[in-house]
């Protein structure tokens, strides 16, 4: 990965995470990591645990950066939600899987963008 992507996905990531916060969204974390791969932002709507997968684009396209969240990228974050839970040990918490575009200025929210995989 490019220095240049690095940085419009850490500009993306930022952006979303103030948006989030301007909702009443509570940041729990910033690009959780562990052996299954990383969370982009895990955060609090109410009581709803959310694992957020942000995309960041310079300009739109007609492909739209959520058809960059596949099946096989939905199933490692779903991994990696289920290896936060049992580390935090979070047993009855309802969760969500949401995706951000971030293109400029621009912020779309997809809310519950897909089901946990396993």
């Amino acid at each position: 990965m490019t220095l240049e992507r690095i940085k419009l996905g850490q500009y993306g990531e930022e952006k979303a995470a103030k948006y989030l916060l301007k909702q009443g969204v509570k940041i729990l974390e910033k690009n959780y990591r562990c052996g299954y791969g990383e969370i982009d932002i895990i955060a609090k709507d109410k009581d709803t645990l959310v694992f957020v997968e942000v995309k960041t684009r310079k300009t739109s396209t007609y492909l739209s950066p959520f058809l960059a969240v596949n099946k096989h990228k939905q199933l490692q974050i779903s991994k990696v939600a289920v290896h936060y839970l049992l580390e935090k040990k979070i047993q009855e918490m309802p969760c969500r899987f949401d995706v951000m575009i971030v293109v400029d200025k621009d912020i779309d929210w997809i809310r519950g963008a897909f089901e946990r995989r396993v």
